[in-house]
């Protein structure tokens, strides 16, 4: 006699990309870098985690670094469960520009979200400590015509002062997308905040509708809230000692 489970077929579930897009110039060589490197390897296991006890979605990660150029760490969005973090180092200019180009060109169904299952739009975590050497407003503003990255939750953390903030809120869409940090302790704190917490909220299906990206304002407006929320209660306090 058959078994009433054995024609049970497990449903496949949707993809989220999350994008780590790393400065890597030099002025993050030394303490920036180093903490960035080991803070992100640290935190990969409560993404695989997150990922491994979602039934509605498997995350998957990609890290494109810029300084003089850029290029793609991982050529494909790779499973959470396989990815290991390659350490970073520091060198050259801030080629923010080209930084743009390269994600508007893989934020297509022909690239990084070609999965068969379909996909949420992607969580988008952008580093940084400085300002711009090349033109990026023209590949910038071409990257804002992408509807994946208009609907992606979008977060920048501007490391240290020097860091342009008036940019990098053109990068977010607004102010409150850019967290700034001024230590290395701080800057643990907002890596492991800002990957566990837009990995758990762009990871799940939205309450209202099923399709593809046009759930995801409200999921930017929910990961604004989370921030606000961890700000009140004190969780990213800094003592504003520069690096």
């Amino acid at each position: 006699m058959a078994n009433i489970y054995d024609d049970v077929v497990e449903v496949a579930r949707r993809t989220m990309v999350l994008f780590f897009v790393v400065d890597t110039s030099g002025s993050m060589d030394g303490a920036k870098i180093g903490t960035l490197n080991q803070a992100i390897e640290d935190v990969i296991p409560e993404i695989r985690e997150i990922s491994g006890n979602n039934a509605d979605a498997e995350i998957k990660i990609a890290v494109l670094e810029f300084s003089s150029g850029a290029k793609w760490v991982t050529p494909f969005p790779i499973p959470a469960a396989d990815f290991e973090w390659q350490y970073l180092n520091a060198v050259g200019l801030t080629d923010f520009g080209v930084a743009c180009r390269e994600l508007d060109e893989k934020l297509s169904r022909t690239n990084f979200m070609s999965d068969i299952t379909g996909s949420f739009a992607p969580a988008i975590f952008l580093l940084s400590d400085g300002a711009p050497t090349d033109e990026y407003k023209p590949s910038l503003d071409k990257l804002w015509s992408n509807n994946w990255f208009k609907k992606a939750i979008k977060v920048a953390v501007a490391i240290g002062e020097d860091a342009n903030r008036d940019i990098l809120a053109e990068f977010t869409g607004n102010s409150e997308g850019v967290l700034t940090v001024h230590n290395p302790e701080a800057l643990k704190k907002m890596i492991r905040f800002v990957s566990v917490t837009s990995s758990q909220i762009g990871s799940k299906s939205s309450a209202v509708g099923k399709g593809g990206i046009d759930e995801v304002k409200s999921k930017q407006e929910e990961f604004l809230d989370q921030v606000n929320v961890a700000y009140s209660n004190g969780d990213f306090e800094d003592d504003f000692i520069e690096w």
